[in-house]
């Protein structure tokens, strides 16, 4: 409120008047004082004299004199919320939230519209995804599909930016879209008044609040999804929660009670048929509704009832290297694990025979070739080697020029392979560059390196001090030990083996420990001094002291992660006996796979939505890298968009092709936008071609846009977002019976364009009834009091 000041327009009197008040004022006080000295006689002189004072004042025009808000000069704007989340209807109500909302707001029932344009420019605003302008708010349909207060906010700020805007009455819930809380930053606003549309929520709803993706190594259910329930006035009722795939096929249903009190979490384990992207739909319904699909739902809406889940799997093969230092068992039984899996292929490269020494005699005249192959099919000088050269032979290659010149010593030949296993091989056999560059596969190309125990691995390889060992999740500097345990060692996890799910074969605890107890005891095993900093220990081997010793530890090394395996004999455990053969290859395929986890490919997708954007717009970008995994410059880049559909819904989106633009600050990254139209799964597919037009690579990626499910994730009207809104701000928050005297203030409050209004006091009735009153009472109480 703005304060009044008391001016006197006939100011160049004060001293007269001044004058002639204290004459009065001794003349009376004379002759009372004359007539007696008793309370009566003071109490009638004090009359006198009020009212000589008010003759006096009024002799001086005293007026009041204040600013007020020019008429017409100031603006002020009047948003309302269009959201899909007003056509809620509260608990006790009658009507929604927006049937009460467009009752506030009509000018015909009620007044306050029309008193706010009679002192203000009134502009007029709804919101949802954006703000924009209206004549008025007939049309205010509530079928928004985000609440964007903070970007509404943000906007009338720019668009009313030097004007003299006196305030915004915004009409909302509170529940932005773009806002979990109010931001420290908020941009330069006049005072923001809320009114609070709705009360405490409806009485029935059940909503899916959040679902999460996980995805592990796991082989019989690599994927995990979690949703979480929260139910209003279902107290016990059943539920059904479903996971549907894009067929329209129930993939697995779970059936719970409703929670009275907090969220309810349901979870599904799921191994998807097909590699890449799958979408699927998770759904909760009550049963007696599911079982009646066309009768009417006692929910306040179902739009919250559903999201789209997207599990993004590699496609694979995956391509690992096996390099081996002699043959063994470890290769035969590791062979047939990956046999079966359809997403891992195994290439070997293993070395039958070491370098030897040349010789000035090689062997019968006219022989260059080394003699260990004599008489056999590949006495050919390119695949039987030399005699300064190793032995290596080669399985599994994509083709005969795969591996010829033995372990890659290029980028372009090694980072092809998605992980590395090497296996009783010395560090020797390693050029320097070679060392190098395997170092540089895990750090930089984001590879997998695992080394398994043996005769000539880790510290009896001499890999202490190597770039191979700088890799490694164990130091490998142990001197004076045997690498031999004494007797035999068994296998058992460790608290970070128990919560990887890659490391388990069992889905409860008791089975799990029951197939540990199954497993053979090992007869090798590399002893290092201890693990790195940052390395998880995900099993130890126990010898018949109950000492520990790690046996699996692994860890991330730059982009990529490393494994090693100090059991030199887990071969054993395959040749046990025929029915335990299935839970040893499935733990070759768990940790192998779990090698390859992550590491990325030479052209990758992802999609990213801003929450603050409430226009839901997607950035598409696509990472485009060499064969050496560097940035691929100048590349061409397509992307085809298209939303996915379930059951036997027809497509109401064509595909869109975009092109990828070049981001101005990392080279090997291809950028685009995509404003989705409709709510549900998308999926993209990129296609990126070097300068010469021949084809580097594709990537797949899916997301879900679904904005309802922001919109009604709170159906409660957040007053606490409001409240600090309007205290940051300057303003208040106000009900909807408090609009009409909310507006009569307004001329009275601060504005950006006032003028100074005076009010007369002197000649207003109540002053001068007010001087005759004083007079009569004196003399009333001097009559009555029998004073002369």
């Amino acid at each position: 409120m703005i304060m009044a000041t008391l001016t006197l327009a006939a100011d160049g009197w004060r001293t007269p008047v001044l004058v002639a008040l204290a004459l009065g004022a001794l003349a009376v006080l004379w002759s009372y004082r004359a007539a007696g000295t008793g309370p009566r006689h003071w109490g009638c002189a004090a009359l006198k004299l009020a009212g000589l004072t008010l003759l006096a004042l009024c002799t001086l025009e005293p007026q009041w004199t204040r600013p007020r808000v020019r008429p017409g000069a100031n603006l002020f704007a009047v948003v309302a919320d269009n959201s899909q989340g007003l056509q809620l209807t509260d608990a006790g109500a009658t009507e929604s939230r927006a049937a009460q909302l467009a009752g506030w707001l009509d000018p015909a029932r009620q007044a306050w519209p029309q008193a706010l344009a009679e002192t203000f420019d009134v502009r007029r605003f709804t919101f949802d995804t954006r703000l924009q302008a209206v004549e008025s708010f007939d049309g205010l349909a509530a079928e928004g599909r985000a609440s964007a207060l903070g970007s509404a906010l943000d906007s009338l700020s720019s668009r009313f930016r030097g004007r003299p805007l006196a305030g915004v009455l915004v009409f909302t819930d509170g529940n932005a879209t773009d806002w979990t809380s109010l931001p420290a930053d908020l941009p330069p606003l006049p005072p923001v008044y809320p009114v609070v549309v709705g009360a405490a929520g409806p009485a029935v709803d059940l909503s899916v609040q959040r679902v999460t993706v996980a995805q592990s190594a796991f082989e019989d259910a690599p994927v995990t999804v979690t949703a979480e329930l929260a139910a209003r006035g279902m107290d016990g009722r059943p539920l059904a929660v479903r996971l549907i795939d894009p067929a329209g096929k129930e993939i697995e249903r779970q059936d719970l009670a409703a929670p009275s009190d907090g969220p309810a979490a349901v979870r599904f384990e799921l191994k998807p048929s097909e590699p890449g992207v799958s979408f699927y739909r998770l759904e909760a319904r009550l049963v007696d509704e599911l079982a009646a699909p066309e009768s009417p739902t006692a929910e306040a809406t179902l739009a919250n009832n559903h999201q789209v889940v997207v599990v993004t799997r590699g496609r694979g093969p995956y391509r690992v290297l096996y390099v081996a230092g002699r043959p063994n068992w470890e290769y035969k039984f590791l062979q047939r694990a990956l046999q079966a899996d359809r997403e891992i292929d195994l290439v070997a490269l293993m070395r039958m025979a070491k370098r030897e020494p040349k010789f000035d005699f090689r062997g019968r005249a006219g022989e260059s070739g080394n003699p260990l192959f004599r008489g056999s099919d590949i006495q050919a000088r390119e695949q039987a080697g030399s005699y300064d050269q190793p032995v290596l032979i080669r399985l599994n290659t994509r083709d005969e020029l795969e591996l010829k010149a033995g372990f890659p010593s290029e980028p372009e030949e090694l980072f092809g392979y998605r992980a590395v296993i090497l296996d009783d091989l010395e560090a020797a056999f390693f050029q320097p560059e070679q060392a190098v560059l395997l170092q540089r596969f895990v750090a930089e190309r984001g590879g997998g390196l695992l080394m398994l125990g043996g005769m000539e691995s880790l510290h009896e390889g001499g890999y202490h001090r190597t770039p191979v060992g700088d890799v490694l999740p164990v130091y490998l500097d142990r001197t004076g030990e045997s690498a031999a345990p004494p007797g035999p060692v068994t296998f058992d996890l460790d608290r970070e083996g128990w919560l990887q799910g890659w490391a388990r074969l069992r889905p409860t605890e008791v089975g799990e420990r029951a197939r540990l107890d199954a497993m053979p005891p090992f007869q090798v095993l590399n002893r290092v001094r201890g693990v790195k900093p940052g390395a998880g220990v995900i099993a130890n081997a126990k010898d018949a002291s109950g000492s520990a010793a790690p046996a699996l530890v692994v860890q991330r090394f730059g982009r990529g992660r490393s494994a090693a395996l100090t059991v030199g004999d887990f071969w054993r455990w395959g040749m046990r006996r025929a029915e335990v053969r299935p839970d040893f290859e499935k733990a070759w395929r768990q940790l192998v796979r779990w090698l390859v986890t992550d590491s990325p490919d030479r052209v990758e997708a992802t999609a990213t939505t801003d929450p603050a954007d409430p226009g839901g717009a997607v950035r598409l970008q696509v990472r485009v890298r060499t064969e050496r995994f560097e940035p691929l410059e100048n590349a061409s880049v397509k992307i085809e968009v298209a939303p996915v559909t379930f059951g036997a819904a027809p497509a109401t989106e064509p595909p869109l092709s975009l092109t990828a633009e070049p981001s101005l600050e990392d080279p090997s990254l291809y950028e685009a936008t995509y404003l989705p139209r409709r709510t549900g799964g998308y999926r993209a597919r990129a296609l990126a071609l070097n300068p010469s037009g021949a084809e580097e690579g594709r990537a797949e990626v899916g997301w879900n846009s679904d904005p309802a499910a922001e919109e009604f994730r709170s159906l409660t009207p957040n007053t606490t977002l409001l409240e600090d809104l309007a205290r940051r701000t300057g303003g208040r928050v106000l009900r909807p019976d408090d609009l009409d005297a909310f507006v009569r203030e307004l001329p009275s409050t601060k504005a950006p364009v006032t003028e100074m209004s005076s009010e007369p006091l002197w000649h207003t009735p109540w002053v001068f009834l007010l001087a005759v009153a004083c007079f009569i009472a004196e003399w009333g109480w001097r009559r009555t009091q029998g004073l002369p």
